[in-house]
């Protein structure tokens, strides 16, 4: 494993590690009223997302050209250990969603006293924050943990998910891959990554994104119950950690479908 790979690796936990804890933005807003403050504060990780996201296909575009320049077969193996990353990470991410909406709910009070980021941020580094940090490591509650796969389980959109997730995963991923299957027509197959991950971002805009937010506004206005939304939030966790597995299995066959498409357009 060279070192631009374990970099990609560490890169990839990172945006799905943030991508896994914005689904406690959801609670953050529920609990303290302030909806929009959530967002607005959480959207600080969500730009070092998109860094991370900005060097990680470059960095590995890179690699795949100088083992193709120099002759050298190629190393799935390395693409399978950037995928297992996204599992662990969605796992890691699932589990810290507790303590990091403890988290996030104090900065959020704390940002409708103060109005400034930059405060929350150096105060944070004082002995009352570290100690309010502290304060707010907690576990999953059993509770929420116990899924019933039988009564009231979303199948429909938890199955979308998954499906939307493994298409993620692979997306750029596979779209990379297939310079080796194919390094004529690399070039092309790399840009078709955007298309592939278009097709998940509708599935995630149109489909789960409104259930989500339905869900939210039934809670707020006590149609739905607090305990019963987080139950739903273990279910997405859980598609995203069925779909990186799956992605897997799907990393192969969708490099070669892309090698196929990139010949024939």
């Amino acid at each position: 494993m060279t070192t631009q790979i374990f970099i990609v690796i560490l890169l990839t936990f990172l945006i799905n590690f943030i991508t896994t804890l914005s689904y406690s933005v959801r609670i953050v807003g529920i609990r303290t009223g302030r909806i929009a403050i959530s967002f607005a504060l959480f959207n600080i990780l969500v730009l070092i997302s998109r860094t991370a996201n900005g060097f990680q296909a470059p960095l590995l575009a890179n690699t795949v050209e100088k083992h193709i320049k120099l002759g050298l077969s190629s190393n799935i193996a390395d693409f399978r250990w950037i995928i297992f990353s996204c599992t662990i990470a969605t796992i890691i991410g699932g589990f810290m969603i507790p303590s990091f909406q403890r988290i996030l709910s104090v900065a959020v009070l704390k940002f409708s006293e103060t109005k400034s980021v930059l405060r929350i941020v150096f105060k944070s580094f004082t002995k009352e924050g570290v100690t309010q940090f502290k304060g707010s490591i907690a576990w999953p509650k059993s509770s929420n943990l116990n899924i019933n796969f039988i009564s009231g389980f979303p199948w429909k959109v938890f199955l979308m998910n998954v499906f939307a997730v493994a298409i993620i995963t692979i997306g750029v991923l596979s779209s990379i891959y297939a310079g080796y299957l194919n390094p004529e027509f690399r070039t092309t197959a790399s840009s078709l990554s955007a298309i592939i991950n278009g097709v998940a971002t509708i599935l995630m805009f149109v489909f789960i994104d409104p259930f989500l937010s339905a869900m939210t506004d039934d809670v707020v206005l006590g149609k739905c119950k607090e305990a019963t939304f987080r139950k739903y939030i273990v279910y997405m966790v859980v598609a995203r950690v069925v779909g990186t597995l799956i992605a897997q299995l799907m990393l192969l066959p969708s490099a070669k479908l892309i090698v196929y498409v990139a010949r024939i357009i």
